[in-house]
Formats: structure tokens, sequence, C-alpha cells
């Protein structure tokens, strides 16, 4: 298990509300679409970080973590797990509190190297399921 309950929970409830979302775009078939939108219905703000920077859910969306003008709290990321550690070493180089390797995504070098670095971490999960149970 890769983040505990109490991991989950603080991720959620304690860490920001400022989520960037590595792989949404507007395609509406895509996972990233549908969790964005529970993650804005629970009171976060959803940032799309995707090579097309559409603005999805009424967000402005950016090309790459870089890019994100202001800080971010949270990087939740939809890229399969080849490429899901770079994505995690650049948030914790541009500073977030937390990174979330979404359902399926698993790179333990990377949970290994963000834990290290301070920051909390959950993979192989869903927040779009984990927000609703904390009641």
């Amino acid at each position: 298990m890769y983040g505990d309950e109490a991991t989950v929970r603080k991720i959620l409830t304690e860490l920001g509300d400022t989520w960037a979302v590595v792989g949404l775009s507007n395609n509406r078939q895509r996972a990233a679409y549908g969790v964005a939108q529970v993650l804005q219905r629970f009171g976060k703000r959803v940032v799309p970080v995707h090579p097309k920077a559409e603005t999805v859910h009424g967000e402005q969306g950016y090309a790459s973590l870089a890019d994100i003008p202001f800080d971010v709290d949270v990087v939740d990321v939809f890229v399969n797990s080849e490429l899901a550690g770079p994505v995690a070493d650049e948030a914790v180089a541009r500073g977030a509190r937390a990174v979330w390797f979404q359902l399926g995504v698993v790179d333990e070098a990377a949970y290994a190297r963000t834990r290290a670095a301070g920051l909390e971490m959950v993979m192989d999960r869903c927040p779009a399921i984990e927000i609703p149970r904390l009641g």
C-alpha cells in the first residue's frame, strides 16, 4: 500500500486546495476529466497540465508544471507509470506539498524519492473515490 488512510486524509483535507492535474485535457472519455470534476465539487482548484494547455472546467491549462505561475499544493498524476517518475521529480522541484499517482500508476523509486524529499505521496489510488469517503 502506497499511502495509508491517514496520508490520504491529510492530502485531501490538510495540504491545500490547489491541485495540478497532469494529463487533464478536454477529452471527456479520459478518467482525468471526471476526477477533476469531482475534485472541483469538493472545493479543490483544479489546474490542467497537458501539452495542449487547454482550459478545462473553467481553469486555464498549462503545458507543464513549470509553466504554472502560482503555488501548487498537490500534483495529481494521470500519465503512465513509465512517465510518472519525472513528474514526481518536477513536483518536488517546484515545491508541491504532495504527489498523488492515480489508479494503475506505480513507480516505487519515485515514491521513495518523493517521500525522502519530505512530500506526502499516494500511489495507485483515486482521489475521486477517496474524498467522498471522508464524510
